[in-house]
């Protein structure tokens, strides 16, 4: 199948699926459920989903990384503090969600040993998706650190913003903000430890080991800086 129509495909079938994923989950059931009500050939669904159901739950957590990284374009970012600029891009990660159930349910999904890597992974790559819109241009260690910390921050945001009911989710976005704040506190604190002259010297050799890592090629949206800066 062609990739144009294997895209079309997974479209109408990720749109036919979502109202039943809230009762069956990401699973068989939906999964048939919008094979038939999409009105696509079976054979034409596997080739397009061959796992079926996961495949669309993927493509719906994809979906919304495209759909934040459309809402951090449409931005102002330039006068926001870099904090506010990663609280920005976690929030609109979660206003791409059309219905938190999907979420839920997705969560579910991933949380099973076979599916666990692969969740993981989702949310690395949307870390990733932020850091590279925001203009993230570091080469060494920094690359992994950051996207691993914005992965647990966006992981751990995420369950907050299931289980809250104020008004436009503003205690997601308090809690969002602390911790980000408590991110800032630990680079403030690694940057201590880095220009103690006795303690720097002594981190020296696993330091120099770590900076000999070397992350892949971005382009970068912007010129902003590439350290997670508190300001």
């Amino acid at each position: 199948m062609e990739d144009a129509m294997a895209q079309d495909v997974k479209s109408r079938l990720l749109a036919a699926i979502k109202p039943h994923v809230a009762f069956d989950g990401w699973g068989p059931e939906a999964f048939a459920a919008a094979v038939q009500e999409a009105e696509i050939a079976p054979e034409l669904a596997r080739a397009a989903c061959p796992r079926g159901a996961i495949d669309l739950a993927v493509a719906y957590h994809e979906a919304g990384d495209a759909a934040m990284v459309a809402a951090l374009d449409a931005m102002d970012l330039d006068e926001m503090r870099f904090r506010d600029r990663i609280a920005a891009a976690v929030m609109a990660r979660l206003e791409a969600v059309d219905d938190p159930e999907l979420v839920r349910r997705g969560m579910t999904l991933f949380a099973l040993p076979h599916h666990a890597a692969e969740g993981a992974a989702l949310i690395w790559g949307t870390a990733d998706r932020i850091w590279t819109t925001l203009g993230d241009s570091s080469r060494d260690v920094n690359w992994y650190t950051k996207r691993a910390t914005l992965s647990g921050v966006y992981s751990s945001t995420v369950l907050y913003w299931l289980g809250d009911h104020s008004a436009d989710h503003a205690d997601t976005r308090a809690f969002l903000d602390r911790r980000i704040e408590d991110v800032m506190r630990f680079e403030k604190l690694k940057a201590g430890l880095r220009d103690n002259a006795l303690l720097s010297g002594l981190m020296a050799g696993p330091l120099k080991l770590l900076d000999r890592v070397r992350a892949p090629e971005i382009t970068p949206r912007t010129g902003m800086p590439g350290r997670w800066k508190g300001h």
